[in-house]
């Protein structure tokens, strides 16, 4: 590959020659990249060069080059390669990196590698681009002022935090905390009226993480949370949207995972909540700052997926501003060529001025503008970009603060990112056309914004700010007003009072947005395929409630569009409950067209139709309290020795249960049992419940004859069919029995290998295998991490898994058939060890509930997750897989010695 060329240059003026000089030596940098650092971002390109050659940031005093380093010389990336491969994950390793996340899909791999060896991954022919790891942001609202000097609490800190409110909510809970959006949006007294709560709807959120869930649940803030294993991520937001989902939808169930693994997993996790989850409802409050405003990303087609398949996806429009508020860091337009060379090498500045008879090279941040992230969007398809720009951060005395200048070259994405330093007074943004053609182009703060300096330059700014997955056709991008009090600080210094919410009343007409409530719309230029694709979308779509309560620390009000997305995505959730034949073009059809039309009449950039409210929208809907009918597991009384098991060539009574859990009652319900297993017969093969009343159970009897050739732990399938009137009807349930009765006799198939360090902060963990025979089905199984003597020492060699944070830790057992069942998952905090612990269903605690003061962790415990009775209806014989993955840094530890202790039939 042959060192970038830039287009020829001309000459210089309005820039000073200081600022020249320095863009400059930066660029003399880009045009001596080695074939393997082309492929490299240049803020790892000259963060390395500064590390490893001392005179390369002689002439750039002040430049920053913002990557993360940790005192090890270590940073976060993110490998994209050409193929996905185990061999490239394992080079990876080879050069002393953690593993973070893979995405085969995305042929993405996130790890944690030495700075020194970033080239040396690169130089590989099936790495196609090494960048710093996609970071992303959540939409709530903080204090600046309040964060600026806060140290952020260790790990062990938060986990002892944790466990200090967790033992609080044990000795006394109080009355659940009701986010003020229930009556702001008259969900409260649509579930009244409607009689509808959630009822038969999955809702899913992703976030940061849910560290303390434990907590809400314990406090009965929340139910159980159906968490995609090993994707509780770290974080509390993800808490606080349940919450919020949970207050205005309390009968639904309810799902997350992180966010925060990179964009290629969370572009899987968005996936993985509907395809593995059944996810009805989907809401997120995240942007990554690669997400392109002009061609629907990995993440974006993501959303589209999930929603080609049925579900609503609801996101947050973002908290950066916008136009008519003035409180918008964002800038888009066609590139205008100033005729001004900036720096040795450069093509030319672009004129921010439209005035023909001004020039100014320069958009002025706000003294308010510290810590932003700052990204640069060009229309040029994903991968295919040939038209090289770049971004300059320069203060008040021509010095270049920070920068981004990658190489493109035809093979890259069309991106500059960089983030302003703590202190953004008199500080400027310069973007320059290196190479290439004249392209509309996207400039665009986050946390900042733009603003007259004091020294004459004048801010430009224009709408369209919300961008990324918010803005595609398969998302519900929502903006915020809100529900109570007014965000309690301002923005900016100087800015206007922020507006008040309706409660204890609901929304009218005359409510305000937030101020600082993006705008739209986003104009598109690719489809994502990176053919041309010109498109103009109205974004937001619709505005929902933030400022509300929840019982979570630092969420107590909860501003921003985090909050707003989830009580939209609730409303749909109650639309649904209501009317679950609805599709969801019919449910935002309800939302839009019932929503409270509010500041410039009909749709607009700020708010889009307005605000939802779930009164308006049930009734539009014509919702009413649906059954949802299921039956229960049965019970077996054998005929012939009244034992409670399936025998050879006998006759069993089988009891069917049938629960209403819904809000309406289910008329003329009947029940059809049947079995696809050979010889088995049922008699009679239907039966009619009656009415089934909410809340009510009702059973029937049916005789199910086993014939005298079945196998003993063989498999017996009863298949459950229920009918009654209503949309939700029928509902189908299967349920898997042996032959035989269980033996009391357990055999024990122990890892007798070598003790197997445990990565750290690696989330790909290690695995061992438990190969089993001679067993066929199995009638129950436990799982024993072992030890000689137990301690919580550091490195005990006596202990089944030594570990100095078990809080860390996650571990899973598979069976031979590929289904899991999650054994212990981020609890324990500080504690070191397990030791004799044996996870067993018939266990009276969760180890979810284990405190750090209980290490080493000895007894038996239910699963964290699940149960190991799930992984009984496929045969036992096979390879068994426990892995154990360390998903947080700076501790370590090693599997050492696990038994599967499986029972058979007799």
């Amino acid at each position: 590959m042959t060192p970038a060329s830039a287009d020829p240059v001309k000459a210089s003026k309005s820039v000073t020659e200081r600022t020249a000089a320095q863009i400059a030596a930066l660029q003399s940098i880009k045009k001596s990249l080695t074939p393997a650092e082309s492929k490299v971002d240049s803020a790892l390109v000259v963060e390395a060069r500064k590390r490893s050659q001392m005179g390369t940031m002689s002439a750039l005093p002040q430049v920053q080059t913002g990557v993360a380093v940790t005192p090890q010389s270590t940073t976060l990336v993110d490998i994209r390669a050409k193929q996905y491969s185990e061999d490239l994950v394992n080079a990876v390793r080879a050069a002393g990196g953690q593993i973070r996340a893979v995405s085969e899909e995305h042929r993405t791999v996130r790890a944690e590698v030495p700075v020194a060896k970033i080239a040396e991954i690169a130089a590989r022919s099936d790495v196609a681009r090494v960048e710093p790891g996609s970071d992303a942001m959540t939409q709530d609202v903080k204090n600046k002022r309040d964060n600026k000097n806060r140290k952020a609490p260790s790990k062990e800190d938060k986990a002892r935090e944790i466990e200090r409110r967790l033992s609080e909510k044990q000795l006394s809970v109080q009355a659940a905390k009701v986010a003020e959006s229930d009556k702001a949006h008259n969900a409260e007294a649509a579930r009244g009226s409607f009689h509808v709560t959630g009822v038969g709807v999955k809702l899913c959120a992703l976030s940061d993480g849910v560290n303390s869930l434990a907590v809400s649940q314990a406090a009965g803030e929340l139910p159980a949370v159906d968490i995609l294993p090993g994707q509780q991520g770290t974080g509390d937001e993800g808490t606080a949207m349940l919450e919020i989902l949970h207050d205005l939808a309390p009968n639904a169930e309810l799902g997350f995972a992180t966010a925060f693994n990179g964009d290629a997993s969370f572009a899987d996790n968005i996936k993985k909540l509907r395809f593995q989850l059944g996810c009805d409802v989907i809401v997120d409050d995240v942007i990554y700052f690669n997400e392109s405003p002009f061609q629907d990303g990995i993440i974006a087609r993501a959303v589209d997926a999930v929603a080609v398949d049925g579900a609503l996806f609801f996101s947050s429009a973002g908290n950066q501003g916008n136009v008519v508020d003035g409180t918008s860091g964002h800038y888009e337009g066609q590139f205008v060529d100033s005729g001004v060379g900036v720096g040795k090498f450069a093509g030319s500045a672009h004129d921010f001025d439209p005035d023909p008879n001004a020039k100014q090279l320069f958009n002025p941040l706000s003294g308010y503008s510290g810590n932003s992230p700052v990204t640069l969007h060009w229309a040029d398809p994903l991968g295919q970009s040939f038209n090289d720009y770049d971004l300059y951060l320069v203060n008040a005395q021509g010095n270049v603060v920070t920068f981004s200048q990658n190489n493109q070259d035809g093979a890259q994405d069309p991106y500059e990112r960089l983030n302003t330093p703590a202190t953004s007074t008199g500080t400027r943004l310069a973007v320059v056309k290196f190479r290439g053609d004249d392209k509309y182009f996207a400039l665009s703060l986050f946390g900042g914004r733009f603003a007259d300096s004091s020294d004459g330059l004048k801010k430009f700014v224009t709408p369209g700010m919300t961008r990324g997955h918010s803005a595609a056709k398969g998302a519900i991008s929502v903006a915020a007003a809100p529900a109570a009090q007014a965000l309690p600080f301002d923005l900016h210094p100087g800015d206007p009072a922020n507006p008040k919410g309706p409660y204890p009343n609901a929304f009218d007409s005359t409510q305000k947005p937030e101020r600082f409530t993006s705008d739209g719309p986003r104009r598109t230029f690719f489809a994502p395929d990176g053919t041309p694709l010109a498109e103009t979308r109205q974004k937001p779509d619709i505005t929902a409630a933030d400022g509300v309560t929840t019982s979570v620390p630092g969420f107590a009000p909860f501003f921003g569009t985090s909050a707003s997305a989830p009580n939209a995505a609730a409303i749909a959730g109650l639309i649904l409950s209501g009317n679950p034949t609805l599709s969801p073009a019919e449910v935002k059809e309800a939302l839009v067209v019932t929503a409270i039309d509010i500041v410039e009449s009909g749709v607009d950039n700020r708010t889009g139709a307005g605000i939802v409210m779930a009164d308006k929208a049930l009734a539009y809907t014509g919702a009413s309290p649906q059954a949802l009918a299921r039956a229960g597991r049965p019970t077996i009384v054998n005929d012939a020795d009244g034992s409670q098991y399936l025998k050879p060539g006998t006759t069993a009574t089988v009891t069917v249960p049938v629960t209403n859990s819904g809000d309406g009652s289910a008329a003329s319900t009947s029940v059809v049992l049947s079995s696809p297993t050979a010889g088995v017969t049922i008699a009679p093969r239907s039966k009619y419940y009656g009415n089934i009343d909410a809340g009510q159970t009702v059973s029937s009897t049916y005789k199910v004859t086993v014939p005298a050739s079945a196998a003993l732990g063989s498999a017996v399938k009863l298949d459950a069919r229920v009918t009654y009137a209503g949309s939700t009807s029928p509902t189908t349930a299967s349920f898997t029995y042996r032959v035989g009765e269980p033996s009391r006799e357990f055999k024990t198939f122990a890892y007798t290998g070598a003790p197997v360090a445990i990565p750290d902060n690696d989330q790909t963990g290690v695995s061992i295998a438990v190969p089993v025979t001679g067993v066929g089905g199995a009638s129950n199984l436990k799982f024993s991490v072992d030890g000689a003597t137990c301690s919580a020492t550091e490195g005990s060699t006596t202990v089944g898994i030594d570990h100095t944070f078990v809080g860390d830790l996650v571990g899973t057992l598979t069976s031979p058939s590929g289904k899991s069942v999650t054994l212990f998952s981020r609890s324990g905090g500080t504690g070191a060890n397990i030791c004799q612990a044996v996870f067993d269903d018939s266990a009276t605690r969760s180890f979810s509930s284990v405190l750090a003061g209980e290490a080493p962790f000895t007894g038996s415990w239910k699963p964290a997750t699940g149960t190991l009775s799930s992984l009984l209806a496929d045969p036992a014989d096979g390879t068994w897989t426990f892995k154990v993955a360390d998903v947080v840094g700076s501790d370590k530890g090693s599997i050492r010695n696990v038994t599967l202790h499986v029972a058979g039939w007799v």
